[in-house]
C-alpha cells in the first residue's frame, strides 16, 4: 500500500524526533505571484503547507486571516486560481503535502465531484473543511478517499469521549485538534501545559493516527508544543504578510524567515 505525502511528512518529522510544522497562508495574498512565492519560500522549512480559499463569510478566521482573504479577493482571485497556484508549486518538483483550507459552500457551488477532480489534477494532498463536521461529512470525506486526497477531521476540546472514537475511525492521514473554542488567531485562553494534557489524553484514544494542534500557536509558545504530532501556525503567518505590505518589505523573505525560526523552535 503506498504511504501517502501526509503521512510520509510525519514519519520524516518522528525520524527526526520533532512535531512536523504546518503552515497557513491565504491562496491569492498578497497576489497570486506572491502568494506563489510566499509558498516557495515557506516550504523550504515547513513540512505541510495548508493553504487557504479566500471567503468573505468565514466563521472559523480571525481578523488576521480574514484580513488576508479580504486583499486576496479585491486582488481578484478566483477557484481556478487556487488550484492553479497549487499545480504551479507541484510542477516544481515540490514535494512538500498541500493541504487546502476552506468552506462547504464553495465545494457545493464548484460541485463536489468536480471539485475533488481539480483537486487530484492539481496536486491537493488533503482537505480541511471547516464547516462540514461529522457526520455530515462522511460521504464527501468517503468522495475524497477514492480521489487519493485526505479529508481531516476535527476535534475540538467539547467533542465527547464517544463521539471522538467514532471521528477518529472514519479519519484518514491526520487529526485536526482545535486548541480552545476560540476563531483563530486569539490567545490561548489557557496555558499550554493544559492544551498538552488535554492533547495527549486524546492522544492515547487516536493512538497511530497523526493528531495536530491548531488554533493560538505562534512562535512565542510554539516550543511548549514539542510533544504533539504536529503544529499548526497560521495567523501568526498571515499578519506577518500584512506587517510587510504596510512597511514596504518582501513578505516572501519576511515570512520564509519567520517559518525557519519556528521550525528551529521544534528541533
Amino acid at each position: 500500500m503506498t504511504i501517502s505525502p501526509i503521512s510520509l511528512a510525519f514519519k520524516k518529522s518522528r525520524n527526526e524526533n520533532r512535531p512536523a510544522l504546518l503552515t497557513y497562508t491565504v491562496a491569492g495574498d498578497n497576489t497570486k505571484k506572491k502568494s506563489l512565492e510566499i509558498l516557495n519560500s515557506i516550504s523550504n522549512h515547513a513540512d505541510i503547507c495548508e493553504i487557504g480559499f479566500p471567503h468573505n463569510t468565514p466563521i472559523a478566521d480571525g481578523g488576521q486571516i480574514q484580513t488576508a482573504s479580504y486583499r486576496a479577493i479585491k486582488n481578484g482571485i478566483k477557484i481556478k486560481d487556487v488550484f492553479q497556484i497549487i499545480k504551479k508549486f507541484k510542477n516544481n518538483k515540490n514535494t512538500k503535502p498541500i493541504i487546502l483550507m476552506g468552506y462547504f459552500n464553495i465545494i457545493y457551488q464548484y460541485g463536489q465531484n468536480r471539485f475533488l477532480e481539480k483537486c487530484k489534477k492539481s496536486g491537493v494532498d488533503g482537505l480541511i473543511v471547516v464547516d462540514l463536521p461529522w457526520p455530515d461529512n462522511m460521504n464527501f470525506a468517503k468522495k475524497c478517499k477514492k480521489n487519493s486526497v485526505s479529508f481531516v477531521q476535527l476535534l475540538s476540546p467539547t467533542t465527547s469521549k464517544l463521539r471522538m472514537k467514532k471521528i477518529i475511525k472514519s479519519s484518514h492521514d491526520m487529526i485536526y485538534y482545535i486548541s480552545m473554542l476560540s476563531t483563530t488567531g486569539g490567545k490561548l485562553k489557557v496555558s499550554p501545559k493544559k492544551i498538552l494534557k488535554s492533547y495527549h489524553k486524546i492522544k492515547k484514544i487516536v493512538k497511530n493516527k497523526n493528531l495536530v494542534i491548531g488554533f493560538g500557536i505562534t512562535s512565542k509558545n510554539i516550543s511548549f508544543f514539542k510533544s504533539a504530532d504536529g503544529c499548526v501556525v497560521g495567523s501568526e503567518i498571515c499578519s506577518k504578510i500584512s506587517k510587510s505590505i504596510k512597511n514596504k518589505q518582501n513578505p516572501v523573505t519576511n515570512v520564509g524567515n519567520m517559518v525557519k525560526n519556528l521550525r528551529e523552535k521544534l528541533l
